[in-house]
């Protein structure tokens, strides 16, 4: 089962994290399409964004740090949980899937962010 978050809760998570660990600096792994980014993105704020398409995940899987706290974004949080659970099995141990996306994110946390 994967653990998800909604938006407006990843500052708590970020929190935790950071408590259990202050050496680990929380990574948000944005899964969308680059059309999608450039018409709604989100701006780090106490960890590092990370744009990568879902379909080019399993290419690039070592360039995703095993030893962070890594949370899944999408649109709507479809994608972002299949590849939490993809993480998951890959052995990647602290993932959470953001539920509600973007989306959600322009709702909770920053009603700039436009909705598409």
């Amino acid at each position: 089962m994967i653990k998800a978050i909604r938006p407006a809760q990843l500052k708590d998570w970020i929190a935790a994290c950071q408590a259990e660990d202050p050496q680990s600096r929380p990574l948000v792994l944005d899964v969308r399409e680059p059309w999608e980014l450039q018409t709604a993105s989100i701006k780090p704020d106490g960890f590092e964004l990370v744009a990568m398409p879902m379909a080019s995940i399993p290419a690039r899987l070592n360039e995703l740090p095993r030893e962070r706290p890594i949370a899944c974004l999408c649109h709507h949080g479809g994608r972002s949980a299949q590849v939490t659970y993809f993480l998951l099995n890959q052995g990647y141990d602290e993932v959470v899937n953001l539920h509600g996306g973007i989306h959600a994110w322009s709702q909770e946390v920053d009603p700039s962010v436009p909705q598409y």
